[in-house]
């Protein structure tokens, strides 16, 4: 479709159009500035803001804890409830009940600590036997941390969770961390159920 030219009123008519409107962003010079209407006072200059001086780290709060995705194994077993009688707890975490049996999975791997563990649990509440202690050792620490941060003491995180599970969860009343005098952090009571 060929276009058509216009007429030469309807070119007048455009040039009335286009004189009388207003441009949606109009060009500014760097020289035109607003000139102050006659009989106005020109405006006050603004003073230059003032700040107080700087000093890297004024606002920062305390520095926040550290993120630990997994809470630790002391904290978990603190958190749990008491199950077992409470002033038998209590004597059994200040060392005042002696262990009946012990189990020391110190030097172990897991696949042969996990089978030791379930024979060692079964085997004592068979025998009649309401606390044992199971060693684990605190764990050798690691030469290269790597990115990823890796717990220390692999049996030591992994006999809470072995004693949970079945077929010994229902053998287990109570875990603990052991006292100071039977091992600490290393090692662990476990209170068992009497057999019926």
């Amino acid at each position: 479709m060929a276009r058509r030219k216009l007429s030469r009123e309807e070119m007048e008519l455009w040039r009335r159009v286009a004189d009388q409107a207003e441009r949606l962003h109009p060009r500014r010079t760097e020289t035109a500035l607003p000139q102050p209407v006659p009989g106005t006072k020109a405006p006050k200059p603004r003073d230059a803001p003032s700040f107080d001086p700087f000093r890297m780290g004024q606002a920062a709060g305390p520095t926040p804890p550290r993120h630990d995705l997994k809470p630790s194994v002391r904290d978990q077993m603190s958190a749990s409830p008491v199950q077992m009688d409470s002033k038998a707890f209590t004597r059994m975490k200040r060392g005042k009940l002696r262990p009946e049996a012990r189990l020391d999975l110190h030097g172990m791997r897991v696949d042969r600590a996990h089978p030791a563990l379930i024979q060692f649990i079964l085997s004592s509440q068979a025998a009649g036997r309401r606390l044992v202690l199971v060693i684990t050792g605190k764990g050798k620490r690691s030469q290269d941390s790597g990115p990823i941060p890796t717990p220390r003491g692999v049996l030591r995180h992994q006999v809470p969770q072995w004693l949970s599970m079945a077929p010994v969860a229902q053998a287990v009343l109570q875990i603990s961390p052991a006292h100071v005098s039977h091992g600490g952090d290393g090692a662990y009571y476990v209170y068992l159920r009497r057999t019926r």
